[in-house]
């Protein structure tokens, strides 16, 4: 059961990584300072380090500006998918490292940054036509459901999946 929670948990996170790249590692960084992600003594503990939430958070920051510019790309081109996909995996892989299954988390979060990616696109591309054209609304609503999504996740993990604890 722990798995497959931890398997839904990244794939979600996934997700967000396709909808704005750099929300996941920031969420997961203050999920980890949070105490919300149990990483205490595994390869993933310096992610809840004071300097790295920083870095993060200022990276989501500047994503969430850039994101607004108009000659940002759209996130289907190869180095932006690919940025969506290493983002969602690291993130996935440090969901994981807090109960040991590093590569489960791993793989969810990269299945999750490709579903979210390619949904993410069309629905925007949809949404933005309904709304004759008027992009900032939309791109706004999904900064709100990307950085509310992550945190969501991320703060309810460990209470789905429950502590780690040494047998």
């Amino acid at each position: 059961m722990t798995q497959a929670l931890i398997l839904l948990f990244a794939l979600l996170i996934g997700v967000v990584a396709g909808l704005r790249a750099l929300t996941p590692p920031a969420v997961v960084a203050w999920g980890a300072k949070l105490g919300w992600l149990p990483l205490v003594g595994t390869w993933a503990e310096w992610v809840g380090n004071w300097i790295t939430v920083t870095v993060l958070t200022v990276l989501l920051v500047v994503e969430l500006i850039t994101d607004q510019l108009p000659k940002t790309p759209a996130r289907t081109v190869p180095a932006q998918f690919g940025a969506r996909l290493l983002t969602g995996a690291f993130a996935g892989a440090v969901i994981g490292a807090g109960w040991h299954h590093t590569f489960i988390g791993m793989g969810g979060g990269m299945i999750g940054a490709v579903i979210g990616t390619l949904a993410g696109f069309h629905a925007r591309r949809i949404l933005v036509a309904r709304n004759g054209g008027h992009d900032l609304p939309v791109a706004l609503a999904e900064d709100v459901l990307a950085v509310g999504g992550g945190f969501a996740i991320a703060a309810v993990a460990l209470s789905a999946i429950g502590p780690y604890v040494v047998v």
